[in-house]
Order: C-alpha cells, then sequence, then structure tokens
C-alpha cells in the first residue's frame, strides 16, 4: 500500500511538473535545433534582430519629437512688440495691442515650398508671468522668437541679457537646441540699433552676466533659470559657441508707413521658413 502510495505521489507530482511546464517539450526542441546551427548563422540572426529593434527605438524618438515640437514662441521684455508681430505674421494687418497677460497661440503656416505649419504662441512678457509660461511650453519650442525693442535696447540691455541668460542656460532648451531668433523690432524708428550692434552688446553683457550669475538650478528672480554653462570655458562668450543656431534679424512690426502700411517683417518670414 505504502508503494502504491509513493508511486501514487510521484504521478501526481509528474502531472503537476507537466502542467506547470506545458511548453518544455517545444522549448527543449527548439535548444536541440538551435545547437546544431552553425554559430556563424546564429550571430547573424542575433545581429539582425538587434539592429531591428534599435531602428525601431530610434525612429519612434526621431518621429515623436519632431512631432512634438512644433510650436515657435514669441518671447521677450513687456512693449517690445511681441503682441503685433504676432498677430502681423498671422493676418498681416494692424492691431492696437496692451500688455499680455497670458499666452496666445494660432497656426502660422511659413512661406516656403512645404508650406510647413507652425503653432505661434505669444507669452506674456511681464517678468512676473514668463516663468511659469516659459515652464509650460519650452518643451514644445521649434523656435525661439526673442523679440528686442531696438528703438530702447540701451536702457533695457541689462534686462534684455538676463532673460537670455534664463534661456540659454534651461537645460531642457540646451537639449532640445530650438533655432534661435533674435528680431530687432522697431527699426522704423530713427534711434533704433542695428541688428550686429544688438548681438555685440548682448554678447559682452552675457559674458558679464556669466562671471557674476552662476549657472544655477534658480535665477535670482525665480525663474526657471537652468544648471547648463553659457558658451565654452576660459573664452569670452559668443553666440556661435551656442549649441543652437542662432540669428538676429532687423524687423519693424508698425512698419515704416505706420498703421495704414504693411509691416517689415520679411527677414524674420524668410528665417522661419528654414525650421
Amino acid at each position: 500500500m505504502e508503494a502504491d502510495s509513493t508511486g501514487g505521489n510521484m504521478g501526481g507530482k509528474a502531472d503537476v511538473e507537466m502542467a506547470e511546464n506545458p511548453f518544455e517539450p517545444y522549448i527543449e526542441s527548439l535548444r536541440h535545433q538551435l545547437e546544431d546551427q552553425d554559430p556563424v548563422f546564429l550571430i547573424g540572426v542575433i545581429v539582425a534582430l538587434a539592429v531591428i529593434v534599435i531602428t525601431c527605438v530610434f525612429l519612434k524618438y526621431f518621429l515623436s519629437s519632431k512631432t512634438v515640437r512644433s510650436a515657435v514662441l514669441l518671447v521677450g521684455l513687456c512693449d517690445s512688440g511681441k503682441t503685433l508681430l504676432f498677430t502681423r505674421l498671422l493676418s498681416g494687418k494692424f492691431k492696437r495691442t496692451q500688455t499680455s497677460i497670458t499666452d496666445s497661440s494660432a497656426p502660422y503656416k511659413a512661406k516656403n515650398e512645404k508650406s510647413s505649419t507652425w503653432t505661434v504662441i505669444d507669452l506674456p512678457g511681464h517678468d512676473s508671468l514668463r516663468p511659469q509660461y516659459l515652464e509650460k511650453f519650452k518643451s514644445a519650442a521649434r523656435a525661439i522668437v526673442f523679440v528686442v525693442d531696438s528703438a530702447i535696447f540701451q536702457k533695457e540691455v541689462r534686462d534684455v541679457a538676463e532673460f537670455l541668460y534664463i534661456l540659454l542656460t534651461d537645460t531642457v532648451i540646451s537639449r532640445n537646441a530650438p533655432a534661435l531668433l533674435v528680431a530687432c523690432n522697431k527699426q522704423d524708428i530713427t534711434m533704433a540699433k542695428s541688428a550686429k550692434l544688438i548681438q555685440q552688446q548682448l554678447e559682452k553683457e552675457l559674458n558679464t552676466l556669466r562671471v557674476t550669475r552662476s549657472a544655477a538650478l534658480s535665477s535670482q528672480d525665480g525663474s526657471v533659470g537652468g544648471s547648463v554653462y553659457l558658451g565654452k570655458k576660459g573664452k569670452d562668450f559668443e553666440f556661435s559657441q551656442l549649441p543652437l543656431k542662432v540669428e538676429f534679424v532687423e524687423c519693424s512690426a508698425r512698419g515704416s508707413k505706420g498703421e495704414e502700411g504693411d509691416a517689415d517683417i520679411e527677414s524674420l518670414e524668410k528665417s522661419l521658413a528654414k525650421l
């Protein structure tokens, strides 16, 4: 009786093992087949599978990054002319504006053969509002249009440079490397500074800021600064040292003929067409 009981237990265990591993015979058969194959052939199969996986991962990353970053951000100090520029880009018409307290967005069709369409987003310029809106939209930026008031640039050079410093040392912006278009606006005004002069003065001011302000996790005004070092260590700062493409263009959202005339924004539109 004990033998029968023992045999019954063993049979039961075997049945349980078979139930737990229903694919074991197939796995064993596959293992024998692989052992019979040429090692060179097996290596080739493994390499081919690895290439397929890597390609799929790359395509997923590449396509998703292109899809997500389709926004053109209009940023700058208050009264730099961002909102009028936003209106001119979209409709070509003049419209009286006031200081923005929230963002505005609309689709913009670039003037190129592909008729590329981007989402242009006008961000508030007030220093108390910039951080939250920049944080909200920076990851989606394909390009950043930094609007400068060329007529009073000399008075605002420090503030302009500090805002640029925050942008350029931001980790997300540095990693995504959107195009940076510095739009030197209000060129219709006699005292307006040229794009070349604005670039030179900003490089000097940013070089000074780099010395006086460490690239810390947060900036002095509580905005979204980053920890990226600006430019190259041991060299005076130049925009050419940045990981993103930078272009300075002259424009006038108002235009030389005032409210009834057209805007002078052709240079900016050409730059946007290259995105």
